[in-house]
């Protein structure tokens, strides 16, 4: 079965993790969260920005790195990063994949992104500028995987209702 994992770590502002705790939902992707986090989990800003879609997550927790690698010891992980030679695009997605962010002030360990150089990712952008929002980037690179997937298993079509704008004006 094909799975997407969105692994935060130490996530420090609630709305970020609330919009992705949505996006999580929306795609059917698992969210992992590693502590210590920035907040408490019953954030209302938290909860605010997840809305009504937090009965449809599937969450996980760690007490730390090594926490999260010992219980996915096989696990195929991309590390997004500023510092990497890689753009996201540059990769194709495993069945399973890990998508790890860092934090938003210091994004991950440097460490972690020496001993996995093949698997640090970046998204382009203008120089001299420091990052994206991180919601924003788990939400580009969740739709690069599906779109890699063709989108299966999600709702390729809306319909349209019904409008017009004499209606509007009247």
């Amino acid at each position: 079965m094909q799975k997407i994992n969105i692994v935060l770590f130490e996530p420090e502002i609630p709305q970020n993790t609330g919009n992705i705790a949505r996006t999580c939902a929306a795609t059917g992707a698992s969210l992992h969260l590693i502590r210590p986090l920035g907040f408490a989990i019953d954030d209302r800003k938290l909860k605010r920005a997840g809305l009504d879609y937090w009965h449809y997550l599937d969450i996980h927790y760690y007490d730390g790195l090594d926490d999260f690698f010992y219980k996915h010891p096989e696990a195929k992980v991309y590390f997004f990063t500023t510092k990497a030679k890689n753009t996201y695009t540059d990769i194709t997605y495993p069945e399973e994949v890990f998508l790890m962010f860092g934090k938003e002030t210091k994004g991950l360990p440097e460490d972690l992104l020496v001993h996995h150089p093949d698997t640090c990712v970046r998204l382009p952008m203008l120089e001299g500028l420091r990052s994206l929002n991180l919601s924003n980037t788990v939400a580009v690179a969740v739709y690069e995987a599906l779109r890699q997937r063709n989108f299966d298993g999600l709702k390729n079509e809306g319909q349209l209702t019904a409008y017009r704008w004499e209606d509007a004006e009247g």
